[in-house]
């Protein structure tokens, strides 16, 4: 079995040496197809945040796990159909994927309903490619407003995918610039192919998988 605990040790060693004056990012342990005998061993170690991307997994593996050990924060990093919404505000704590304003509505009614705010990424389309979810780079400002200021969401910062066959790091830089012209502090980027990339350019979040749990099952 892969040992995730001695590959998680390792990648924080990494970023130590490439990141000496600045704070550490948090590493989501992208745990979605995996077995819970393969998450345990992270969870016993203290590791904290993990990541799924289908509501459905999620809930068959995390709620009992998240009543035992009440400090875990879950992390929804894949695409949220509407009708599903109902079921993420309960069990996750992280949205990485608000990419529409249908989808912004209904996690403000759901959250209401259930009196919980998630911390929230709007998913930005940095490569502006059409296959691609993501808000559109010239519409982020009137979209993050409406998120705010409207509708009362706990928006925290943006969340991208580079371009595959790419230099990832030309977008992870537009994306700082885009924080700071909304004034938020968080940014979700990078996973197991261009963590480092990402972390040197003041991601805060990193989502990495197959680089902690090895290939998907």
């Amino acid at each position: 079995m892969i040992n995730s605990v001695n590959n998680l040790i390792s990648i924080q060693d990494t970023l130590k040496k490439r990141i000496k004056n600045f704070n550490q990012p948090n590493i989501i342990a992208v745990s979605k197809t995996f077995p819970l005998e393969n998450i345990f061993p992270l969870i016993n170690h203290g590791h904290i945040h993990y990541g799924e991307n289908k509501v459905q997994e999620a809930i068959e593996k995390w709620p009992n796990i998240k009543q035992d050990f009440t400090n875990i924060k879950l992390h929804m990093i894949g695409k949220v159909q509407t009708n599903k919404v109902k079921h993420v505000i309960p069990l996750f704590d992280y949205i990485h994927s608000l990419d529409n304003a249908r989808l912004a509505e209904k996690i403000s009614n759901e959250e209401a309903k259930l009196n919980k705010k998630l911390k929230i990424f709007i998913q930005v389309n940095i490569g502006n490619e059409n296959q691609k979810n993501g808000i559109e780079i010239e519409n982020l400002e009137n979209f993050y407003s409406l998120c705010k200021k409207d509708l009362g969401l706990n928006i925290i910062g943006l969340m991208c995918l580079p371009p595959k066959n790419n230099i990832s790091s030309k977008y992870f830089v537009e994306m700082n610039k885009l924080l700071d012209n909304i004034n938020e502090k968080e940014l979700s980027m990078g996973m197991s192919n261009d963590y480092i990339d990402a972390a040197t350019n003041g991601a805060t979040f990193l989502r990495i998988g197959s680089k902690i749990f090895g290939k998907r099952i």
